[in-house]
Parts: structure tokens; sequence; C-alpha cells
């Protein structure tokens, strides 16, 4: 990168769906610098956009000045607002004629037989995504249930409407859901989906894509080892094997609801620059996401960035905010230390060997979520350098494994040891998040 680094680099650039290594980043932002983004909805939008190519429309990704391939950059979540008005959201089912293989990367005119069509929306429904080329129906999902959900103004509340008020968003879509000026999605809200009217549900927003870009071009929704797995043999252009997969990805891609205002994340370095994305921002979910999908919405972002060097992660790593923790990962509080230090005298144990600990949360994905808590236990266990089975005992009684996204991302919590932090060169950080108890 030949430019001058910026203390600050506002993002409101898009992909077209692939995480590409060798595509043009913004910046850079300085090393402890600040990233502003307008994100774009996540899912359902591209998802009935055929000419994006990865189930999701990210951010341009942002070079991080002396940000080397094996270092790691942290991610501090400053702010997260959520600026629109409504959204559409629900569980999904393909249309068979309508994909190659993968109906989130590779779609096609059932018609024309064109890839990657460009759409356009006439009228309301989910018929109304049309081929531009030959004006057939062409999106590859629609709802089995869906809702359209709107926002109280301080955006503390959502509420599912009825068909009457779906239908009068539906016909202004993109105005309510405040989408980005450049971005290419078609708004989901024109399907108006009304299975579930009254609903209410409290908003509490985070990001479902955070990270750093993979080595090797990667569909956006897809960075991750669950959705990941769709790649392996495909029949398409971004195909991989199990092997590449594992080598390239960065698990941008988590839906985890913790990935919210006030987290850190520490994310792989894979390529120069980091390239630092986000986008796919949920107004709420529980843990899990089961329907597959929730509130995708547009909003604004802030995060400030700093490279940590020679800190080589496979995946990335969590700092929740401290009511996020599970119960037994909560730091200690002083009157908790002083009977652990009664019971360490009366037992004989020297003070010497009574563990100081702090929490940590590393991120395991797979193609199911067996495979995902193996992939966060053996990432633990290598960062640590400390067996798996001690791993185990370790989130077992100071800790647990939490489910991201169902069918394969998990967090792995326990409480470490502050000599390992401090080995991993991110003890300020997680000091800075939790202190050293009470």
């Amino acid at each position: 990168m030949e430019q001058k680094a910026k203390q600050t680099v506002y993002v409101n650039t898009f992909t077209d769906g692939v995480l590409d290594p060798i595509q043009p980043m913004l910046g850079p932002v300085k090393n402890g610098g600040t990233i502003v983004a307008n994100t774009t909805p996540g899912c359902w939008g591209p998802m009935i956009t055929p000419c994006l190519k990865g189930g999701h429309e990210v951010t341009q990704p942002v070079y991080v000045e002396g940000a080397e391939v094996g270092d790691a950059i942290a991610i501090r979540i400053r702010s997260i607002q959520v600026t629109s008005v409504a959204t559409a959201s629900g569980n999904d089912e393909t249309v068979e004629g309508r994909f190659l293989g993968d109906a989130f990367v590779a779609a096609k005119c059932p018609q024309c037989g064109t890839l990657h069509p460009e759409t356009k929306v006439e009228g309301i429904g989910p018929g109304s995504v049309r081929c531009v080329g030959c004006g057939a129906e062409a999106t590859p999902f629609l709802f089995t249930n869906g809702y359209t959900m709107t926002f109280d103004d301080t955006k503390k509340v959502g509420l599912t409407l009825h068909r009457n008020a779906a239908e009068k968003i539906a016909r202004n879509g993109r105005a309510y859901m405040a989408t980005p000026e450049n971005s290419q999605q078609n708004p989901i809200v024109a399907f108006a989906p009304h299975d579930l009217p009254g609903v209410m549900a409290r908003v509490r927003p985070f990001l479902g894509q955070l990270g750093t870009t993979p080595s090797h071009p990667i569909p956006d929704s897809h960075n991750a080892g669950d959705f990941g797995s769709f790649l392996i043999n495909a029949p398409h252009d971004y195909a991989l094997s199990q092997e590449q997969l594992d080598e390239h990805r960065t698990d941008g891609h988590m839906d985890i609801n913790r990935v919210r205002e006030d987290a850190i994340l520490i994310c792989p370095v894979k390529v120069a620059g980091g390239g630092v994305y986000l986008g796919d921002m949920h107004a709420m979910q529980g843990d899990g996401e089961i329907a597959g999908h929730t509130t995708d919405v547009s909003g604004i972002v802030t995060l400030q960035v700093h490279v940590i060097k020679g800190l080589t992660l496979d995946g990335p790593i969590l700092l929740p905010v401290k009511e996020d923790l599970p119960y037994l990962a909560q730091p200690f509080t002083a009157e908790e230390k002083a009977k652990a230090a009664k019971l360490a005298q009366q037992w004989a144990l020297p003070q010497d060997q009574l563990e100081e600990s702090l929490p940590v949360s590393f991120i395991g994905t797979g193609s199911n979520l067996n495979e995902a808590t193996d992939n966060g236990l053996r990432r633990a266990a290598q960062l640590l350098d400390i067996s798996i089975p001690e791993v185990l005992n370790r989130a077992t009684i100071t800790g647990a494994i939490q489910i991201g996204r169902h069918p394969g991302v998990v967090t792995v919590t326990f409480l470490v040891p502050v000599g390992k932090i401090k080995e991993m060169g991110i003890l300020d950080l997680v000091e800075e998040q939790y202190g050293m108890g009470d």
C-alpha cells in the first residue's frame, strides 16, 4: 500500500459477495485507528439478489497499517447503531432449478439459464424478483414461515406486523430498510411476509460478519467451517477441498450474538494488511440462530483496530462483554479470591500455586456442532500450549461451550491462567475488558 495511513477510514462500498484477497482494499487505516462503516442488511436481501455471489454483501475490506501474515488484529467494537426502520426474515427453502449446486453462491435464471443474472423488483410478494434478461421469476429462496418487523424510534423493541402493514413497507423497501446507496441487494421486505403478526422482541444488535480477509477467494457467507463445507467439491467456480478451506478461511461469518458493542474480537491475519470487513448486522438473535436467519438490518458501526505482532491464529478469539460470559467464566471477585486463599492455607497449598485467571473465548467452526467444538478445543490447546484434555477440564469447571450458529459455530470459553494470556500477548486487552476482579 502506497497511500498514507489514515486515522479514520469511512466505508460505504461493498463486495459482490466474494472475499477475494487480490481485490483492492480501502485505507490503509493506522494501527490504532478507526473504521466507520455503513453496513448493508445481510442474509435475505443478498439471497434474493442472484448477481451477488456469496449470500451476503459485506463491506469492502480495509488494509490495516503494519499487519503482516502471522500477526493478529484486535477489533474493538466501539458502537453499533441500527438504521433500518423495518426488515423481514424467516426460515428458508430453496427453489429447484434456480441455482447451480449452492443457492447462496451460484443462482441462475430458470428460464434463460443465465448464471448470476441481473434482476429487478416488480410489484411485491415472493414472485417480485425478476430476471432483467427474460422476465422470469428468479429468486432462489422463498420463506417457509416469515415475518416483517418494525422497530420503535429508540431501536429498543421490535414488533412483527400484519399483512396490510407488511405490504405498505414492501412498496418502499429500500427506504424502510435504509439500504445504503451503493448496495446492490433487493430489499427482502418486498416479499411482505406476515406469518407471525404481533410478536414483540427486544433489540440487541450485533455483527454476524466481522473479521479479516481469507487467503483465497471465498464467498462471504461461506467463510466459516459450517457454511464453508458447501464449497467442498462444489460444481461452481468457488469449489475448494477440505484442506484448502481449513487453510484459507478466517471464520469471519460467525453469527455469534456476543459479537456486539463493547466486545473485542481478535482475528487472524492471513493476507497483508489483514483486510478487515464487516456486515450482516442483526437486530436480535437467540443462541444458535435456529431458524437459519434473523432480523437483517442496515446500520452504522465504529471499530478500533490494533495489530498484535506475532500472534498467529487459525481462527478468532472473542472477549465478550462481562455480562455475556457464562456464569462459571466470570472473573472472580475479591471475596471469592479470599475464600480460595483460605482454602489453600487450610490444605497447605502454596500461595504461589493459587492460580490467577481471566476469561477468554476461543471460536470453533465445522460442518456440525461436534466438529465445531473439536475445532475450538484444538485451537485453544494449541494457542495455550496445553493438552486438549486439560482444555476439556477447564471448560467444564470454569466455563462453557456455547452455540453461536447451528449447524457449526461455537465458543469455547473458560478461565485461562494469566501467565498463558501474557504469553499470547493479549493480557492488556483481557485486563482492559475484565480487570482482575473486584
